[in-house]
């Protein structure tokens, strides 16, 4: 450990230290997919509080700002309400070289929408069955297409709204869904297993982050990443996750522990 670093914990410093040698190792893919001009597709997707912002912040914090896309759209408009549901996501779809992030998705129906009841059944289920056909659609035409869903327990979920309401850096992400958050905790519980159970697929599979332990989602995620995609001076000891921290969707999963209740 250097003088600069002396005061920092032992634990945050291996932290810090394993961290950057993970985003000198997303450079190097960035690196890849300018070259070959691949287009590169990350949706995040969790509960409230479930840690999407600092994971996408870390894996972006050193990568191109020119070819690297953070998305994170709000609520519709009226006029885009009209339209077909998917329209307004295809406009953020990564092009040529560049590395795209969505910070949750048009999962949003499936999740939030169901349980606030922002629309109605029959446009839930309508998603469930078109889903996995427009991620078909979108692999078929080269997108390389990988989805992430952050879990942490309700005991924690409790602990970090809490924690967001009294830190004053954090007062932009309170909304009136975070406050219900707790609440329908049961209601987010059964659209996530309907969620995963419908639109997990080979040709766009879910893969489960355990995120109680923010470190360690960020590290195995980015590990996780990282293994499925070439590139150029691959360290791939570096590559090496936690498959109890991160690991694909099977219908296994709902019923043995691995997904919070």
């Amino acid at each position: 450990m250097d003088a600069i670093n002396a005061h920092i914990e032992p634990a945050e410093y291996e932290y810090r230290h394993a961290l950057r040698q993970l985003q000198i190792e997303l450079v190097k893919l960035q690196r890849r997919l300018i070259e070959h001009g691949d287009r590169l597709l990350v949706i995040f997707e969790g509960r409230d509080a479930a840690g999407k912002d600092g994971m996408i912040k870390h894996v972006v914090e050193h990568l191109s700002p020119r070819e690297t896309r953070v998305v994170a759209l709000g609520a519709p408009s009226a006029l885009q309400r009209t339209e077909w549901y998917f329209q307004r996501f295809v406009a953020h779809l990564p092009a040529a070289g560049e590395f795209v992030l969505f910070n949750r998705s048009w999962y949003n129906r499936a999740g939030v929408e169901r349980v606030m009841a922002f629309c109605s059944k029959a446009e839930v289920e309508i998603f469930l069955n078109d889903a996995p056909i427009f991620e078909r659609m979108l692999v078929n035409s080269g997108i390389i297409l990988f989805k992430y869903y952050l879990d942490i327990d309700r005991h924690e979920q409790v602990q970090r709204l809490k924690e967001r309401c009294r830190d004053p850096l954090a007062q932009w992400k309170t909304s009136p869904v975070d406050k219900v958050a707790v609440k329908h905790w049961d209601d987010y519980s059964r659209a996530r297993d309907d969620m995963l159970e419908r639109t997990h697929s080979a040709h766009a599979p879910w893969h489960i982050v355990r995120a109680n332990d923010k470190h360690l989602a960020r590290l195995n995620l980015i590990r996780h990443l990282l293994s499925q995609l070439p590139y150029r001076g691959k360290k791939r000891r570096l590559s090496a996750f936690d498959p109890a921290v991160v690991f694909a969707f099977e219908m296994m999963r709902l019923h043995d522990g691995s997904i919070a209740r």
